[in-house]
């Protein structure tokens, strides 16, 4: 893999969604909707749904959430049928963007995700457009400690099924194909590992790099999808300075 740190971009999401944790709880509380709908309520026997309660509960999802919204996808308290959706387009400088959202009005998302992008810099494109662009893998990131031995890790990350582990300035990355993201961050977590961060994400092939006007006018635009209720994640392949504090 090459050496482009997701960590960054991550870290900004979670310190924006420390101060909107409502909107995150909701997103997540979509995520577990479907995960049920797809392959059933029950944990054990659904991997899917394993990820998105650990990822809840990572983001500090209180039980009775969880619990709650398990039921509802269920049926045992009604539910709302949820699509997901993926869009695709261009940003500011070039810049390739995929958004996906989980929606029951396809018409109001598709209206809310086209109003971004003209109105922010971009353009959105025909299914594909960018997609190609980007590797689907899973990614876990794990927090760098001073017991921390990366050859140790290395062993461990790629005797669970990981494909690649980077070491980057104060976490580790470890990558997985996207079948085998369950079982590795399980095996991690059984371990007892400081796990930050496990999704499977779109990991882009190639980067652009932006500076200045261009690269406050991207932030900007992800900052808009990010408000936009209907939207789950946002992938995009920029290269970013660091913001200025």
């Amino acid at each position: 893999m090459s050496g482009h740190s997701k960590w960054a971009n991550i870290k900004h999401k979670k310190e924006k969604s420390d101060a909107q944790r409502g909107k995150i709880f909701t997103k997540i509380g979509r995520e577990l909707a479907i995960a049920v709908k797809e392959g059933g309520p029950n944990p054990a026997t659904n991997g899917k749904l394993r990820d998105v309660i650990a990822k809840a509960k990572a983001n500090n999802l209180p039980n009775d959430n969880i619990e709650r919204s398990i039921k509802k996808a269920s049926g045992e308290l009604g539910s709302i049928n949820y699509e997901d959706i993926t869009y695709e387009g261009y940003g500011p400088g070039g810049v390739a963007i995929i958004v996906e959202t989980l929606t029951e009005n396809r018409n109001r998302t598709v209206a809310d995700v086209r109003h971004v992008f003209d109105k922010y810099g971009g353009s959105m494109g025909a299914s594909g457009c960018v997609s190609w662009m980007f590797d689907k893998k899973g990614l876990i990131v794990i927090e760098k400690n001073d017991d921390s031995d990366y050859d140790e890790l290395m062993m461990q990350c790629l005797d669970a099924g990981a494909e690649d582990i980077v070491e980057q300035d104060d976490v580790y990355e470890v990558m997985t194909a996207p079948n085998d993201f369950t079982a590795v961050r399980e095996a991690l977590e059984a371990a007892g590992l400081p796990i930050v961060s496990a999704e499977v994400d779109m990991i882009p092939q190639n980067t652009v790099a932006l500076a200045g006007e261009a690269a406050d006018s991207l932030r900007t635009l992800l900052e808009k999808f990010d408000d936009l209720d209907d939207v789950q994640n946002v992938y995009n392949n920029a290269d970013l300075p660091d913001e200025e504090e």
